[in-house]
């Protein structure tokens, strides 16, 4: 492609030659002849010198011309877009179904369907049209799959589940396992059934190794839009609002409920029963331990409001200073103790 017809498809501004052209995409410091790469930080703009890339996608804010740029708004979603350009005329997705796969006759699968090598979908299973579903996935008793997904390999769909549409899920990911469940009886943990279900909404993304358990009675919904990363825990019965953004190693305990927008980031832990309002951020190891209002930041364990978190992270810095500092305000008054004594004595 030509740096013109680039600027055409993400509505970009030409700065220089636009019949230069693009032979491949790479990060501003790897970058080389003939890559398109971006620079979103006007700040960063020294890397403008020193990139080998042939051109840049940068902000409408930057003054460097050095290279050949296109200016956007969004420099950040104008890259990703070429990406996705390029990566989806180089992936090859499975295509047809294939004769290792097992399906029951009792399963609807949708026009235009593929479906991989040792896959199986079980009685009442319902897969939606343009749907992909690679090879080692298994998709449950009456579970549904909607329109346009792609299931990548060792995916497990458990027996009812619903995955709406333009949903990605990567591979390892269990939807559907019991939710963990258990009540002391005469010294035995007995297991409580979990006869609920999950629903996925439309257009969410789902990173690999990720388990989201069924609910107890009702259901977990994920809601519309958000995006999962790799290797996150969701229990039983949790609700997820629209547009989150759960970061890897997030753990989310039972019945807890996040609004619209939320953002939890790596390894943070939530207990159950509690709500985090729309717009909330937990940061990156956040022990969550109440509701969270809307609109509000927290962090550390228990989780604060970050800037008092960060007041109690900096006074904990300073303990040794402080430990000092009493050792030597100790000695001090014993040694004044002494001399009150000695003089009294004296």
């Amino acid at each position: 492609m030509t740096l013109g017809e680039i600027a055409k498809l993400i509505d970009g501004e030409v700065v220089g030659d636009p019949e230069i052209v693009i032979t491949g995409i790479s990060g501003i410091n790897e970058s080389n002849k003939g890559d398109i790469t971006f620079l979103a930080n006007p700040k960063y703009s020294v890397l403008m010198k020193t990139t080998r890339a042939s051109a840049v996608i940068t902000s409408t804010d930057v003054c460097d011309f050095s290279k050949p740029v296109i200016k956007t708004d969004n420099p950040s979603l104008a890259f990703a877009k070429v990406v996705g350009v390029v990566v989806s005329n180089n992936i090859r997705h499975p295509k047809g179904i294939h004769a290792g796969a097992v399906i029951s006759p009792e399963a609807k699968i949708g026009k235009n369907v593929a479906i991989g090598a040792g896959a199986i979908i079980e009685d009442g299973a319902i897969i939606g049209d343009n749907t992909i579903i690679y090879g080692n996935c298994y998709v449950g008793y009456n579970a549904r799959i909607g329109n346009n997904c792609l299931i990548y390999p060792n995916v497990t769909v458990r027996e009812r589940v619903e995955i709406k549409d333009r949903v990605i899920i990567h591979s390892g990911t269990v939807l559907g396992s019991d939710g963990f469940g258990f009540a002391m009886m005469k010294g035995v943990q007995e297991k409580i059934p979990q006869i609920g279900t999950v629903v996925i909404d439309d257009d969410v993304e789902i990173g690999a190794n990720v388990t989201i358990d069924r609910a107890r009675f009702d259901k977990t919904v994920i809601g519309k839009g958000t995006k999962i990363d790799n290797l996150v825990q969701i229990a039983h019965n949790v609700i997820i609002g629209e547009n989150c953004i759960i970061v890897a190693q997030a753990g989310i305990s039972g019945s807890t409920t996040l609004g619209k927008n939320v953002i939890l980031a790596g390894q943070a832990g939530l207990v159950g029963h509690i709500r985090v309002g729309d717009g909330a951020i937990a940061a990156a190891q956040a022990g969550v331990t109440k509701s969270i209002p809307p609109y509000t930041k927290v962090s550390g364990y228990p989780a604060k409001p970050h800037d008092i978190a960060k007041r109690v992270n900096a006074c904990i810095q300073k303990l040794p200073v402080l430990y000092k500092k009493i050792n030597q305000l100790e000695k001090k008054i014993i040694e004044l103790e002494n001399k009150l004594r000695s003089n009294q004595n004296g």
